[in-house]
């Protein structure tokens, strides 16, 4: 019982003691530790503040960069495609002004604008995989040699790009026997649209990735498959390029789908600041580059090479 009381009593005093100090020390270091809090929450406001203003400096910087680039566009990329048929292919849910933009600079180099096919969701829609393979094998040319390791959207893609390009320039502006029926075919399945007159083939083309990148179970399929439609194009014409924003480079981004492609990146050039004035140039550029047989990856994101791209305008080599 005594054992019980004193072990009682020694419990109850450390408590007490522990107590008694806290209560202490908080009373003795309340005043230093609140002024030192205070004073790290006013540097903290300050460099708030610093970043804030430097931030805002350096977007109306960029900002104007930007607009003097933009105006001095024309004179940047005059009579660089002169003579060229161009064709734009815009992805499903890609920015419309950053094609539009895009649009305007391929003329303001000279381009003979081909015109639009834009991509639908169901093109890239892994439900709806079995009817386009049913399409594409029963539009697909006797005379067209086939991989027998390709698949449904390798195969819509040499078939989109026999309609749609050509790498002879003497054929440019000219349709070839099947190019009616296959656009009237994908259009009619929902697949496709088109503006201008795309089927009058080009020997450039520039595709728009998705302003997003694609999300979900069925997202390397979805890429791949745009993907895949960027080397038909590429093979089928005189180079194709592929113009996207920084979102394009993130995982399930189009470009960042592209440049995980050993060999596509040897071919098909990819542009991640294409919905910047400067990066448009680029794409002008990087057309013409594409018709002396060069690829090259250029921007700020993951896998990009460089970032301004110019050359010259003397006569391209055969296209590889």
């Amino acid at each position: 019982m005594i054992d019980f009381r004193y072990h009682l009593a020694s419990i109850v005093s450390i408590f007490l003691a522990l107590t008694v100090g806290i209560v202490l020390g908080t009373s003795l270091l309340q005043g230093p530790v609140l002024r030192t809090t205070q004073d790290l929450t006013a540097q903290l406001a300050a460099t708030k503040e610093e970043l804030r203003t430097q931030v805002v400096a350096l977007e109306r910087l960029q900002a104007e960069n930007d607009a003097y680039i933009a105006s001095t566009t024309p004179e940047r990329v005059a009579e660089v495609l002169a003579g060229e048929r161009v064709l734009v292919v815009e992805a499903p849910d890609a920015d419309p002004a950053e094609r539009e933009a895009i649009q305007k600079a391929l003329r303001q180099a000279g381009a003979d604008y081909a015109g639009r096919a834009t991509l639908t969701n169901a093109y890239v829609d892994q439900q709806r995989l079995d009817e386009l393979d049913l399409l594409v094998n029963r539009l697909m040319p006797d005379d067209m040699a086939v991989d027998p390791a390709a698949t449904t959207y390798d195969k819509a893609a040499m078939l989109l790009g026999s309609a749609l390009m050509t790498n002879d320039p003497a054929q440019a502006r000219t349709r070839n026997k099947e190019t009616l029926t296959v656009l009237d075919e994908f259009g009619r399945a929902g697949l496709l649209s088109i503006d201008g007159e795309p089927g009058r083939r080009a020997t450039l083309a520039v595709m728009i990735a998705p302003e997003d990148p694609f999300e979900g179970a069925d997202t390397e399929a979805q890429a791949g498959a745009l993907v895949s439609l960027a080397a038909g194009l590429d093979a089928a014409g005189r180079g194709s390029v592929l113009a996207g924003g920084a979102t394009s480079t993130t995982p399930g981004g189009l470009i960042a789908a592209l440049r995980g492609k050993n060999e596509t990146v040897k071919h098909v050039t990819a542009i991640d600041t294409a919905d910047t004035p400067l990066g448009r140039i680029t794409v002008v550029h990087a057309l013409r580059e594409q018709l002396s047989g060069r690829a090259g990856q250029y921007g700020t994101g993951t896998g990009a090479s460089s970032f301004p791209l110019m050359t010259s305008r003397s006569t391209p080599s055969p296209r590889r």
